[in-house]
């Protein structure tokens, strides 16, 4: 008797394992699949929109420098703060609340930023904002938010302020346009308008 009741929790034990491997035990190659397709998620067509948007006030701005244009950098910068305002964070809340936060965070200093080139009236302190401004987006903001827009260049002049102080801006093409010495510097004019160096770029992956 006992060596058939031996028998039959081999046997039970014997189907239990069968029925686990066949149909409980979890597949690695599905949780990986599952894993990896999260980690190439897509943004929506409207949040990319928004950053469209942003990097086009942006670019608008840098030129505005360029031309040396008070008005017109001031006009761009009150785009710009409209743009960040504009764009939808919610589903950014479907990542990690590091990053989430992380992109909060940066928004918010980029708005400070872009309003104290409101309150400036000195054009060379206008620049020194929006190179602040310029190094808090590039890279932390597009690293964070995953950017999917088109190649944007990080470029950079040497001698920004003072001759001396370097300081970065970013553009959509890779020719070099510098937005701190522009067109109408007091000194140089703009014969140190294509001076500086490209550093790096930004492209969807």
């Amino acid at each position: 008797m006992n060596r058939n009741r031996i028998l039959v929790v081999i046997l039970t034990a014997g189907v239990l394992t069968l029925i686990y491997q066949l149909f409980l035990k979890p597949s690695s190659p599905k949780n990986e699949e599952k894993n990896q397709s999260l980690a190439v998620k897509k943004h929506s067509a409207a949040f990319n929109a928004h950053i469209e948007m942003v990097m086009k006030n942006y670019l608008a701005l840098k030129d505005a420098f360029v031309e040396a244009d008070t008005q017109a950098v001031k006009a761009n910068a009150k785009d710009f703060i409209e743009a960040l305002n504009a764009i939808d964070t919610v589903e950014l809340k479907k990542d990690t609340a590091s990053i989430y936060n992380t992109v909060i965070y940066t928004l918010s200093d980029l708005k400070l930023n872009a309003e104290s080139i409101l309150q400036q009236h000195d054009i060379k302190e206008m620049r020194r904002d929006f190179s602040s401004l310029t190094d808090m987006m590039y890279p932390s903001l597009f690293q964070a938010i995953r950017y999917e827009g088109p190649t944007l260049y990080l470029q950079n002049c040497p001698m920004a302020f003072d001759d001396s102080i370097a300081a970065n801006w970013i553009s959509n093409s890779a020719i070099i346009v510098n937005p701190y010495l522009g067109k109408k510097h007091p000194e140089y004019k703009a014969t140190m308008l294509h001076c500086g160096e490209l550093k790096d770029s930004v492209s969807l992956k």
